[in-house]
């Protein structure tokens, strides 16, 4: 396989898409062969974006494309809607396709065992797109946890997010529908500060959650003035801000929050507190990759409480091409998922258990059986 092109198909060519494919058309080794989208013309018109007239996108949907096996197709990227991800995970699977899956992983857990047993039993591979991983401040991050320096770590605050930026329009409601999102800024942002922290830690088992969700702004016809206001408003069903208190294995406690929109500046920095020291990372509004602003551990030295300020790494990194570039490495070379469903079924499971904590409004376990 080292010697030849791989042969690409995109499922869904909406918004995210075009991350996608902006790092495809730059790779040598890449063959963009065929693209669906369930809206009639979208497909074509996405590649003509990209001066590529070749490409086959006279598809229905994702089925019809993985069907045919002329394509001969090595992996996909899945850009759909958060509740098309499973469906078109597993069957991708399940007809030998090695998939680059947008995040979040999907919106139950269950949804996410049912990709990770199609995973197994095909052989191959199903890497999920947390770019920020590939950040050189993420893995600053991680790099201060597992030194030790923090001591036993036994308390974590994260989340964050925006004032107000909910991604919806007169135009755009797939994000805010529960028949296409069905999470809000849970999945949309909430997962990138759950996987900032829970992958600096080695990803510890969730136990329970008590989950919070709220939809005030989203549900507001002012919020949306000017970009559609009261219809857009009727539509939205899923979360703008959401908040958890999370019990992990190895007695950790991950106390979490995110906002589309909240009025205040920030939910709040990301602490990881320790026996014998305490990190802050100043929030953003997305964890999309970079931190807003220097590290800062606050610890004991020579008798004296003290603050280490650590300045931010040079960003010179394109995280999207890192992401895209290391899955299809792991393709040519046989070797693993560079951010595997074995980590990211954790992440999701507390998604999950936040949204359903919140309905039941009581703690609720949570159970993540082995695959």
């Amino acid at each position: 396989m080292n010697d030849r092109k791989l042969r690409v198909g995109i499922i869904g060519t909406g918004g995210i898409a075009h991350s996608h494919m902006n790092q495809y058309v730059k790779m040598d080794d890449v063959e963009i062969v065929a693209g669906a989208d369930l809206v009639p013309g979208k497909a074509k018109a996405f590649f003509e974006e990209y001066g590529l007239d070749n490409v086959k996108c006279d598809y229905k949907d994702h089925a019809e494309l993985l069907d045919d096996e002329s394509l001969k197709l090595d992996a996909v990227s899945i850009c759909t809607y958060n509740r098309m991800h499973k469906p078109c995970t597993v069957y991708a699977l399940k007809k030998g396709v090695n998939v680059l899956l947008e995040k979040p992983m999907c919106v139950e857990l269950e949804e996410g065992l049912e990709i990770m047993k199609a995973e197994k039993e095909s052989g191959k591979i199903v890497s999920i797109g947390f770019q920020p991983r590939f950040d050189p401040s993420m893995q600053l991050v991680k790099k201060i946890i597992q030194s030790g320096v923090l001591g036993k770590i036994y308390y974590i605050q994260t989340g964050g997010g925006r004032r107000r930026g909910i991604p919806a329009s007169a135009q755009k409601t797939t994000f805010i529908e529960d028949a296409t999102g069905g999470i809000g800024a849970l999945g949309d942002i909430g997962c990138y500060s759950l996987d900032m922290v829970l992958n600096a830690l080695g990803y510890p088992k969730p136990l329970t959650v008590t989950g919070y969700t709220s939809n005030f702004f989203g549900t507001n016809p002012k919020t949306f003035e000017g970009r559609g206001g009261a219809e857009v408003a009727k539509k939205f069903e899923v979360d703008d801000f959401a908040a958890a208190f999370v019990r992990l294995e190895d007695d950790l406690i991950l106390d979490f929050r995110i906002s589309w929109a909240i009025n205040i500046d920030t939910p709040g920095d990301t602490l990881v507190i320790g026996t014998e020291g305490g990190l802050r990372i100043p929030s953003t509004d997305c964890w999309n990759g970079r931190v807003g602003g220097p590290l800062k551990i606050y610890h004991e030295l020579a008798g004296e409480q003290t603050v280490t300020e650590i300045p931010l790494p040079k960003n010179d990194v394109n995280c999207v091409e890192l992401k895209v570039r290391s899955f299809l490495d792991a393709i040519k070379t046989g070797g693993k998922a560079p951010v595997p469903t074995s980590q990211i079924i954790y992440n999701q499971a507390i998604l999950s258990g936040i949204k359903k904590s919140a309905e039941l409004k009581h703690e609720i376990k949570i159970e993540v059986p082995e695959i």
